[in-house]
C-alpha cells in the first residue's frame, strides 16, 4: 500500500516541482544575480500593490477606480491649467462672499492691555451687528429652532449659574451629573425605552452617530471582523460616512425609492454580510424629510443578528409627541423590536442651546463599548463616556432647564404647529405648476425639485427675496426645514407666495442658464472628478478661519482698542 501511495502521489508531486524548478531556471538563465533580485522584488511589489488595490476592504474598488483615472487625468498640463483657472474663480467667489458682511480689521494679536467690562461690550456689539437676523422672520431653513425670548433669557440665566461647571469632575459637579443622567432618563422614556435602556449627552447629532458607531465598530471587531461594515441608506446624514473616517470602517449606501425617497429595503438584504456591523434608518432623513420603514429594517437587524440605529438626530422632538398631536406614526423607537440604539438632538426641536444631544442604546452592555478606558496611564485611571474630556456644564445644565421650561404639553404643542404648518405649506406647494415635492414628508421637511427648469434657479429667486434654504444634490433640489418660527402668523404664506411668484417668471423662460449660487451648486454636482469638488469645499473650511480680506474693502474698518490688526 505504501509502495502504490508513492507511486500515486508522491511521485508525480516530485516531478511537478521538479518542472517548475527547471522552468524557473531557464526564465533567469544567463541573468545576473542583482538582476534576479531586482526583478523578483518588482513582481513581488507589482503583485502586493494590485492586491491591495483590489481587495481594500475599507472602499469599493469602483471608487478606488475612478480616484485613480482622475488622479492620471489631472497629471495632463492643459488640464491642470484649466482646473486652476476655474478654481480660481470659485475660491475668489467664495472669498468676496465670506467678507462681504465682515466689518473691521481682524484681530491676529492678543490686546496688548485688557478691555474692561464695558469696552468688551462694546466690541461685541459691533461683531453681533454682522449677524443676518432674517432668522427672527422665519426666512431660514432650520438653523435656530426656536428664538422665544423667554426661553433666551432661560438659557443666559442658567449659563451664568453653571458658567464653570465641567462634567468631566462629577465629584465636584454633582450637580451637573445629575442633570445630565436625568436628561438621558428623560429622553430614552419618550422614545418608549424600558428600565435597560440607557445613553449618553453628547455635543450634537455628529458626535451621537459617531459614538453609536464606535460601539458597533468595537463589537464587531470583537467577532474578529477587521474592518467593520456600516450599511445606510444614500440618504442618510453625512456623520455616517464621517465615521466610516475616523474609525477605519466600510460605509455601503443602499438607494431609495424613486418615489417614496425611502431606503430599498431588499438591496440592503442583499447587501448584508458577515462583515455587516449595524444597519441605519433615519427617521425622518434630512434631504427630504422622509421616515425609512423602520420596522422592515428592524427585522432585517433580527433576522441576521445585526444592530439597528435609529438616526432621529433632526426628528428627534417632533416624532415622540406626534400621536399625541393627532399626527399618528408607525413605531420608530425602542417599541420596535431589533431597534438597538437611537440619535436624537436636543439643540434642535427639544429647543436646548446648540451643542446638546443624546445617544440611546437598548442596554448597558451596547452603551459600554463606546466608552474609552485606559488604566495605565501615569496620571491615573482615565475614563471618558464620549469622545470630549473635559465640557461646557453650562450647556447641559441649559439642555435641562429647557426640557423642564416646555414639559411634555409644551413639546406636543410646539409639535402640533410646526407639523400642522409644514402640512399647509406641503398642500399650497403642491398646487404650483412646474414644481413637484419629493416623497411624502410627514414631519417637518419640504424638499422641492422641477422637470420643467433649473430647480437652483428657484434657490436663487428665494435667495433674492431673503431667503435662506437649503441646496441638495443627487437629484437637483432645495428644501425648507420648518420651526417654531414658521409657525408666526404669515410667514408660511409669505413664503408659499413667494415660491408662486418666482416659479411664475422662471416658467417664462424655463430653459435659461442658472447664474448665482445655484450656478456653483449645479456646476460642482455635476463634474465627475469629485476630488475637484472636494478642493472646493475644503477651500470654504480654510476661508472661514481666514484673517485676510479680499482685496476690496468692505465698509470701514476699525480695530479694537490696543488691538493689533492683520495688515489691509
Amino acid at each position: 500500500m505504501a509502495e502504490a501511495w508513492k507511486e500515486t502521489v508522491v511521485v508525480p508531486i516530485a516531478r511537478t516541482l521538479n518542472g517548475s524548478k527547471a522552468l524557473v531556471n531557464r526564465l533567469f538563465d544567463g541573468l545576473e544575480p542583482w538582476q534576479i533580485a531586482v526583478y523578483t522584488g518588482g513582481t513581488t511589489f507589482a503583485i502586493l500593490y494590485l492586491r491591495d488595490f483590489l481587495f481594500q476592504d475599507d472602499d469599493t474598488l469602483t471608487n478606488r477606480a475612478k480616484r485613480q483615472f482622475f488622479y492620471l487625468i489631472r497629471k495632463i498640463p492643459r488640464i491642470q491649467k484649466k482646473i486652476a483657472s476655474e478654481m480660481g474663480k470659485v475660491t475668489k467667489s467664495v472669498s468676496e462672499s465670506m467678507s462681504k458682511k465682515i466689518e473691521g480689521e481682524y484681530l491676529i494679536r492678543l490686546p496688548k492691555n485688557g478691555l474692561n467690562e464695558q469696552q468688551v461690550l462694546e466690541e461685541l456689539q459691533k461683531y453681533k451687528q454682522m449677524t443676518n437676523n432674517s432668522w427672527k422672520n422665519g426666512m431660514v431653513s432650520g438653523t435656530v429652532y426656536s428664538g422665544d425670548e423667554n426661553l433666551t433669557e432661560l438659557m443666559a440665566k442658567t449659563y451664568g449659574m453653571f458658567a464653570w461647571a465641567n462634567p468631566l469632575h462629577p465629584d465636584v459637579f454633582p450637580d451637573v451629573r445629575k442633570m445630565e443622567a436625568e436628561i438621558v432618563r428623560m429622553c430614552c422614556s419618550a422614545f418608549n425605552g424600558d428600565h435597560d435602556t440607557c445613553g449618553t449627552l453628547t455635543s450634537g447629532g455628529t458626535e451621537s452617530i459617531l459614538l453609536a458607531m464606535l460601539a458597533y465598530r468595537n463589537l464587531a471587531r470583537e467577532r474578529g471582523i477587521k474592518i467593520p461594515e456600516i450599511i445606510a441608506p444614500s440618504s442618510a446624514h453625512a456623520a455616517f460616512d464621517k465615521a466610516a473616517s475616523y474609525l477605519h470602517m466600510k460605509i455601503t449606501h443602499i438607494p431609495v425609492d424613486e418615489e417614496t425617497r425611502m431606503v430599498d429595503v431588499k438591496a440592503m438584504r442583499r447587501a448584508i454580510n458577515k462583515k455587516t456591523c449595524v444597519l441605519v434608518v433615519s427617521a425622518p432623513q434630512f434631504p427630504h424629510g422622509i421616515i425609512d420603514p423602520v420596522e422592515e429594517v428592524a427585522k432585517l437587524g433580527l433576522q441576521y443578528g445585526i444592530p439597528v440605529h435609529v438616526d432621529s438626530c433632526l426628528g428627534g422632538f417632533l416624532l415622540p409627541f406626534m400621536e399625541k398631536a393627532g399626527f399618528p406614526l408607525p413605531p420608530f423607537d425602542f417599541r420596535v423590536s431589533g431597534v438597538t440604539s437611537i440619535s436624537a438632538d436636543t439643540h434642535k426641536y427639544g429647543f436646548a442651546p446648540k451643542g446638546s444631544s443624546v445617544i440611546m442604546y437598548r442596554n448597558k452592555e451596547l452603551r459600554s463599548k463606546q466608552f474609552f478606558i485606559l488604566v495605565d496611564w501615569s496620571g491615573g485611571l482615565y475614563a471618558s463616556a464620549t469622545f470630549a474630556g473635559s465640557r461646557a456644564g453650562a450647556i447641559s445644565a441649559a439642555c435641562w432647564a429647557t426640557l423642564m421650561y416646555f414639559g411634555e404639553a409644551g413639546y406636543v404643542e410646539s409639535t402640533k404647529k410646526i407639523v400642522s404648518t409644514t402640512r399647509y405649506v406641503l398642500s399650497r406647494l403642491r398646487t404650483i405648476p412646474g414644481i413637484f415635492i419629493f416623497g411624502e414628508p410627514l414631519v417637518s421637511i419640504i424638499a422641492i425639485g422641477s422637470k420643467e427648469f433649473n430647480v437652483y434657479r428657484l434657490f436663487n429667486a428665494l435667495v433674492e427675496k431673503g431667503w435662506n434654504l437649503n441646496s441638495l444634490q443627487f437629484p437637483p433640489s432645495l428644501h425648507i426645514c420648518l420651526t417654531l418660527l414658521h409657525t408666526k402668523p404669515g410667514v408660511a404664506d409669505e413664503f408659499v407666495k413667494d415660491v408662486e411668484e418666482s416659479v411664475a417668471e422662471i416658467m417664462k423662460d424655463p430653459k435659461a442658464e442658472c447664474g448665482g449660487q445655484g450656478a456653483i451648486y449645479g456646476m460642482a454636482q455635476s463634474i465627475p472628478d469629485r476630488s475637484i469638488v472636494c478642493e472646493m469645499a475644503r477651500f470654504v473650511i480654510e476661508e472661514i478661519y481666514s484673517t485676510q480680506k479680499p482685496s476690496i474693502c468692505n465698509g470701514n474698518h476699525e480695530a479694537a482698542a490696543n488691538g493689533d490688526v492683520h495688515p489691509h
